[in-house]
């Protein structure tokens, strides 16, 4: 089995290049799916969750409003440390489980982790490949003002409290810039994808996870 780290900046088109590598046949976990998952109402995390935020994040289905508490902990560093602090070891133990339930599945299989966090938590290390997707701030703020109706300020804040993108590209292996097209994108990531095909497998015992939690003061979206 061969795990890819796939991870960028906020509306740098990660998530795009994830569902083409799954089109394309990659195994794909999305960090960001799980997240969710982990925080289903009355689960461990999100009574702890609720408990440390109060009931004000949540829905009336008791869900967590990811809005409402993206905007408590955008402003707030140690808030987001509070939070990932939290949420990240459930999210870490999810990728274990599912990539110890892929190694009896499929060998040979091209695992790709989607997450926002990969170099921030520390995941990229136990990746034998990572892509960076890279877009400049510029084409940054107007994905997200197009995306979101997101203004510069608050556009700004979410792209701070992310890891520099050149801290990010210093552990890649493989680079895709993402300031054009969509074919462009499509193009790229399939030529990165032919590679990763024909690149050495290693042999490795996936374990259980240990459940260890992160420290950084990013969070994800």
């Amino acid at each position: 089995m061969l795990i890819v780290g796939l991870t960028g900046g906020i509306a740098s088109g990660k998530s795009e290049a994830a569902r083409i590598f799954r089109e394309l046949g990659a195994r794909v976990i999305d960090a960001d799916a799980l997240s969710r998952e982990v925080m289903v109402p009355h689960s461990e995390c999100w009574q702890k969750v609720t408990a440390a935020f109060g009931s004000a994040i949540t829905k009336e289905d008791l869900s967590i409003d990811r809005e409402k508490l993206a905007g408590i902990v955008f402003a707030d560093p140690n808030k987001r440390l509070q939070l990932n602090a939290l949420v990240h070891p459930a999210i870490l133990q999810k990728i274990e489980e599912m990539l110890a339930a892929l190694a009896e599945e499929e060998q040979d299989a091209l695992v790709v982790i989607d997450a926002a966090l990969l170099v921030e938590t520390g995941v990229y290390r136990n990746c034998d490949r990572v892509i960076v997707i890279s877009a400049s701030e510029e084409i940054q703020y107007e994905r997200l003002r197009k995306r979101d109706g997101m203004s510069r300020e608050a556009a700004q804040k979410r792209i701070d409290a992310q890891l520099p993108l050149d801290e990010k590209v210093a552990v890649a292996d493989h680079v895709i810039n993402n300031d054009g097209s969509l074919e462009e994108l499509r193009r790229h990531t399939a030529g990165v994808f032919r590679s990763l095909l024909t690149a050495e497998r290693p042999p490795r015992a996936i374990k259980k996870p240990a459940g260890k939690g992160a420290r950084s003061g990013k969070t994800h979206k």
